[in-house]
């Protein structure tokens, strides 16, 4: 398979003109297990890893390479190549790190677009739909919404779900899918385009990998049964993969996620809330937190019903775990920052102590 097979468009001699790669291949990282990964060059696939001097310069986990990643790789042998550079991304899609404060997730690297599965049946939570956009549009990354597992609700069931998304979330596609029946199939296939990469996003459980085997037309990931105490879905993948399908677009699945915690999230909050951003141009105060001031436009639209108030609350909370974010990142830095000096401080001790 050639590297314009896996979605790039670039003449491949100008990244290494112009950053010194010569003796490099370009390649596209497919699959990645814990520190190791899978590369695809013009010449074959290659199990990689990354130089010693990328994970000592390595300052947090968006400097390792990703699925999706361009990287510069050079072939040592037929079962090993070795990671020396990641090229410029188009998007990096991430969370915040479940457990690890101040830590960010990188879930993919340069996808175009991203598939948000939830099933019609069990895991339906519209506050977690706008989560999903969040970290999208942080990334540039336009969404896509999955309905799956329709065949399991009634079709009045079915209607009162889609007028509760189209109520709280505008100009996203919404695709009502079954995996069983095939309904839906024909317009989420039309969304397909030759030489774009798409990632599945969801919960464990929702039919991401049933949907992938489907589209692919053969078993490539593995599908498991709901749990029979939880009625949660259990991991059925365990790591990311990206795959080519036969009309030339790309396909990224995930493990599922129960928790999608907002980081920065730098233009992703003003995109999914954008009636909320609207309308605090009209607050009093220029510093409006849309919680208690008098005359806040946001808290009147509210009260008026202009804007949804589960979708207010949900903005209110996000808007925490962003701020919550940005705070133990800078205290994080303070800490280094004062480490960094501890240790220059220590180094010219020894100096002078030597001489």
């Amino acid at each position: 398979m050639a590297l314009k097979d896996t979605g790039y468009t670039d003449n491949p001699e100008q990244p290494r003109i112009n950053q010194d790669m010569d003796g490099l291949d370009i390649g596209r990282i497919i699959a990645e297990h814990k520190e190791r990964y899978i590369v695809r060059i013009d010449k074959g696939e290659f199990e990689a890893e990354i130089t010693g001097n990328m994970r000592f310069t390595a300052e947090n986990r968006s400097d390792y390479p990703a699925v999706g990643d361009w990287v510069a790789v050079k072939v040592y042998d037929p079962d090993l190549a070795i990671i020396h550079q990641i090229l410029t991304r188009k998007s990096l899609l991430e969370r915040q790190a479940v457990d690890k404060k101040g830590e960010k997730q990188v879930i993919a690297a340069n996808i175009d677009y991203a598939f948000i599965v939830q099933s019609a049946d069990r895991d339906f939570n519209i506050n977690r739909f706008e989560r999903y956009l969040t970290i999208c549009y942080s990334a540039g990354i336009e969404p896509i919404i999955v309905l799956s597992k329709t065949d399991l609700v009634s079709e009045t069931e079915l209607n009162d779900l889609l007028a509760e998304i189209n109520t709280r979330i505008k100009k996203v596609e919404v695709i009502p899918l079954s995996n069983q029946t095939r309904d839906g199939y024909d317009k989420l296939e039309s969304c397909l385009i030759k030489g774009k990469t798409y990632c599945f996003l969801g919960s464990s459980g929702v039919g991401k990998s049933t949907l992938i085997n489907n589209l692919s037309g053969r078993e490539i990931m593995k599908t498991g049964s709901l749990s029979s105490s939880t009625k949660k879905g259990k991991h059925t993948t365990d790591h990311r993969e990206l795959i080519v399908l036969e009309n030339g677009s790309m396909l990224i699945d995930n493990p599922g996620m129960r928790e999608v915690g907002i980081a920065d999230a730098e233009g992703g909050l003003e995109t999914t809330f954008d009636m909320i951003i609207r309308f605090s141009a009209s607050c009093r105060f220029t510093d409006c937190t849309h919680t208690n001031e008098k005359g806040c436009a946001v808290i009147e639209a509210v009260e008026k019903g202009l804007i949804s108030r589960a979708s207010y609350d949900n903005y209110l909370k996000m808007e925490k775990e962003k701020a919550r974010f940005q705070t133990s990142i800078a205290e994080k830095r303070k800490k280094e920052k004062a480490f960094g000096k501890i240790c220059k401080e220590g180094t010219k001790y020894r100096k002078e102590r030597k001489y």
